[in-house]
């Protein structure tokens, strides 16, 4: 039967978010419900409430999540009640070109559960990257669900569903960084913190951290920086350069997402040298930058999504680095709060004073 479940919506554009009653349907044909145990409060989900998404309110929000799998429908072989999983928004369907090649982490056509969770009234939600896990339970498609060690906390293990996966990825998975690189990360927040972590795990020599806050670059040091650059006061390029015997870089990652800092990251970067867009600009942005630079410096310029990431590939491997005590994600759970708490969490996000508040159930 449908289960009656607290939950976080965003009903209109900017206005702020509020716990209500929602509705889950039993899990179909390929589907799960999932009990959520914690939910890390990503910038994304402010996107949606601010409507920098799209406008299909309202919103069921939050997305990265970890929680035990509740019940399966029909045809569901990945997971079985009692799993402990994080779940994540790239579903791969096996099927399409990227896939058939072998590429899943490129997947073009993932998939969401194809039931719609509901207010009391039966409006449908529209769930958070097709997830919703500001929540006590969500309906997901099963292949959404990734098994990995209970033995971790739920409030780590959530995590990885979005920010920080994303940062590890950029630097390992699409920036190839490798040991004794020498890496630049502009943008210091729980993405830009996460790609320093993931320089570090990578073996780089060298790690510059480039934000206008203070505070995020002493966290980045924790993390594993081992140079930071406040770029409020000092060019970061010039700096970065300098730092790097004037050469730049080998990888940048730009973990911003605006046409400012992508062009710092484009000329920080070594010849031939690697820049990363791992933040994600608004639609109106445009960046223009002179064709000859392009063509006569070499190198790679790459988006990331998602980290390209494979879900069932890298959430298990980073449990396991973390339960070894050689990745400590715990560093990027700045507090935990209940699900009334995530208005003000947006707002402690906004003013930096978190990389990760995350919901516990």
């Amino acid at each position: 039967m449908a289960q009656q479940v607290k939950a976080v919506i965003a009903r209109a554009k900017g206005a702020p978010v509020e716990v209500t009653t929602i509705v889950v349907p039993d899990p179909g044909p390929g589907e799960a419900v999932v009990k959520i145990q914690a939910c890390g409060v990503c910038h994304t989900d402010l996107h949606y409430r601010e409507g920098g998404i799209n406008d299909e309110f309202p919103f069921l929000l939050g997305h990265e999540a970890a929680g035990v799998v509740e019940s399966v429908g029909e045809g569901v072989t990945e997971v079985e009640p009692g799993d402990f999983v994080v779940l994540n928004w790239r579903a791969v369907c096996g099927q399409c070109r990227a896939c058939r090649r072998g590429r899943a982490q490129y997947c073009f056509n993932t998939h969401n559960a194809k039931q719609k969770m509901t207010l009391l009234d039966g409006t449908e939600l529209s769930p958070a990257l097709g997830i919703g896990a500001f929540a006590e339970k969500t309906l997901v498609a099963a292949g959404q669900c990734t098994k990995v060690d209970p033995a971790v906390s739920p409030a780590v293990a959530g995590l990885l569903g979005c920010g920080v996966m994303a940062g590890i990825g950029a630097a390992i998975n699409t920036g190839g960084v490798g040991r004794g690189d020498s890496v630049a990360v502009i943008g210091c927040g729980g993405v830009g913190g996460a790609a320093v972590m993931g320089s570090r795990l990578a073996g780089a020599s060298k790690i510059i951290a480039v934000d206008i806050d203070d505070r995020k670059l002493e966290t980045a040091r924790r993390l594993g920086a081992t140079h930071t650059v406040n770029s409020r006061s000092t060019d970061p390029v010039e700096a970065i350069r300098e730092l790097t015997g004037g050469n730049g870089a080998d990888v940048v990652v730009e973990a911003v997402g605006r046409p400012e800092t992508y062009k710092q990251a484009f000329y920080a970067r070594d010849l031939a040298g690697t820049v990363v867009l791992v933040g994600v600009p608004t639609p109106e942005m445009t960046l223009e930058l002179p064709l000859l630079d392009v063509f006569g410096r070499g190198g790679a310029l790459k988006s990331s999504w998602y980290g390209d990431c494979l879900p069932s590939r890298d959430f298990p491997m980073l449990i396991d680095l973390h339960l070894q005590g050689r990745l400590d994600l715990g560093a990027f759970v700045t507090e935990t709060i209940e699900l009334d708490a995530v208005e003000q969490a947006f707002e402690r996000m906004h003013q930096g004073d978190v990389l990760r508040s995350v919901v516990v159930l």
